[in-house]
């Protein structure tokens, strides 16, 4: 397996309908969570960037379609993608007239956006799956060509309790006992696997960075 380098990573764009969203053709990877899962985090840990998404202690903080675009090296191979942050979902202290407008912004980026490929669904390893992990994975199921499931925070686990863990989270979503990926922003655990998989799953080259 090759080593995926990060060479550079920036902020694109920020969306509420498709009228925002940015108009060049690149592979895009969607990342989904409940609220305070890490995503920032992870998105950050993925790209090598400390602050490239922002990292806030209150859930809910992201209620737009945030996109950022990698460009990457991987053997001889240079690309670029296009990272979708979504809102997080399982708002406690959003209105519900915040939730249906943020499910329906979502609903029409992951059902009508063409250069969708993939969906990187984010869970909790320390608290496992909630109700809203499982909806959301059953809904992407059959909106979206590929998933990935990512277990994070797993340095919030004793070692002996992590691979264990994954399996639980595996079966409840009647996955492969290797289907869910571990990660730790913390540890810099998961990140050259998770884009491994990613990579393997993107049918498009992307575009070779400038």
């Amino acid at each position: 397996m090759s080593e995926t380098r990060v060479t550079d990573a920036r902020f694109v764009a920020t969306a509420v309908d498709a009228g925002q969203y940015p108009r060049s053709a690149l592979p895009e990877v969607a990342f989904a969570g409940r609220s305070n899962v890490g995503k920032s985090s992870m998105i950050n840990a993925l790209a090598g960037r400390r602050k490239l998404v922002r990292v806030s202690n209150t859930p809910g903080r992201t209620r737009t379609l945030n996109f950022f675009e990698v460009d990457l090296e991987r053997g001889r191979e240079r690309r670029t993608i296009r990272l979708t942050d979504l809102p997080g979902y399982g708002f406690a202290k959003a209105s519900k007239t915040d939730r249906s407008g943020w499910h329906e912004m979502i609903s029409a980026y992951l059902e009508n956006r063409r250069d969708l490929e993939a969906v990187v669904i984010i869970v909790d390893a320390e608290v496992g799956l909630t109700a809203d992990d499982v909806a959301t994975v059953d809904y992407l199921a059959g909106a979206v060509k590929r998933i990935l499931v990512v277990a994070t925070k797993v340095d919030r686990l004793a070692k002996a309790r992590r691979k264990p863990q994954l399996q639980a989270i595996a079966r409840q979503l009647e996955l492969p006992e290797a289907g869910v990926l571990p990660f730790s922003a913390t540890e810099k655990t998961g990140i050259a696997e998770v884009w491994d998989t990613l990579l393997r799953a993107i049918s498009r080259p992307g575009r070779a960075p400038s």
